[in-house]
């Protein structure tokens, strides 16, 4: 971007710990700012073990449950009485994104729920006769109709791409059931815009334009498997991933709503597709950019080839406890399967408030 003004003003909708000592301190400050509002008598998780990442590769099983105008895949690890953490992905990629940070909660006492979004995965429509809306509000009502058929009243909610923008989006509107948050990239609630950029910037939006065309969309149809393995190299330049990693991802996209729901998601975000009536209320929410009041990390990878604003664009959005940290070591955009460690012990130590 020329300035971090003009993201902040035309861009908002869209789209290991810095191992420095500097970081170490922010950790430290983080966890100690808040240690007056543990509970008392509550025990803290376990320190998580380091660990590799790519040293998962898959999770023990996949449940389904009925939930809102769904039937959802998940993944889920840990004590079902835990303190309830939820994963969510972004486009193009799923729920083995978190396939490393997933046993590490578990292990760290943590229930863990880790979604198929709409459109991925074993995910599945109820009736034939829904549309298959990618809008922001709808995706966001996906994970608060799962937390109800879970009888989760309230959880950490972390994630990244479309998962950051849906978890930032119930953390603002129902932060009642948000305990605290984890956000890839900050604060990407917005709403839709069709308010030119510079050049460069538009250069990185290329796919959304791609996308709002019927040849974008036979594109995308014809050759999503290539077309997210290009996404892939593009938003994580210095991430090494092999054949069997992509492709065991790559699966998801497989499902029969993969396509539409993806093409809706960008062409809403771009102004040249309408969402549904029923989500005004919280469209007209969101456009007002609302206040993040509960306890929030931002992350960043130091090598992320996605757009993406800067942190010092966001800060304020954040009213509550608040700590931002750059992942350093190459991490490119897809943060939680490239430095699961890191994503991790954020989490951790923002649940732990």
């Amino acid at each position: 971007m020329d300035t971090t003004k003009k993201f902040e003003k035309i861009n908002r909708d869209r789209r290991g710990f810095l191992g420095t000592a500097a970081a170490t301190l922010a950790a430290v400050q983080f966890m100690l700012s808040d240690s007056a509002n543990a509970e008392p008598g509550k025990a803290k998780p376990a320190a998580l073990r380091a660990i590799k990442p790519g040293t998962n590769t898959s999770f023990a099983s996949i449940k389904q449950i009925d939930a809102g105008l769904l039937n959802v895949g998940y993944a889920e690890a840990g004590p079902a009485d835990g303190p309830a953490v939820l994963l969510l992905h972004g486009w193009p990629y799923d729920i083995h994104s978190f396939v490393d940070v997933t046993p590490m909660l578990a292990s760290a006492g943590y229930r863990v729920i880790v979604p198929y979004v709409r459109g991925y995965g074993t995910t599945r429509f109820l009736s034939s006769d829904t549309f298959r809306n990618g809008q922001q509000a709808a995706v966001a009502l996906d994970t608060i109709a799962l937390m109800d058929a879970l009888k989760i009243e309230k959880a950490t909610l972390a994630g990244f791409d479309w998962g950051a923008r849906t978890a930032d989006i119930i953390a603002a509107l129902w932060p009642e059931r948000c305990k605290a948050l984890v956000s890839v990239s900050g604060y990407l609630i917005g709403s839709p815009s069709m308010a030119p950029l510079p050049p460069k910037a538009e250069l990185a939006w290329w796919y959304q334009y791609y996308f709002a065309t019927e040849n974008g969309r036979a594109g995308y149809e014809k050759n999503r498997h290539d077309f997210a393995k290009l996404i892939w190299q593009l938003a994580s330049p210095k991430w090494d991933f092999d054949d069997a990693t992509f492709d065991r991802t790559a699966a998801s996209f497989e499902n029969p709503d993969h396509v539409a729901i993806v093409i809706h998601n960008y062409r809403w975000r771009i102004g040249v597709a309408k969402g549904e009536a029923k989500y005004d209320d919280i469209d007209k929410r969101t456009a007002e950019s609302p206040v993040v009041t509960v306890p929030t990390i931002t992350l960043e990878g130091d090598a992320n080839g996605a757009p993406h604003p800067e942190p010092s664009v966001y800060a304020k959005k954040f009213t509550g406890r608040y700590s931002h940290r750059t992942i350093k070591g190459g991490i490119g955009h897809n943060l939680p399967q490239e430095a699961p460690q890191a994503f991790a012990e954020a989490i951790i130590q923002v649940a732990e408030i």
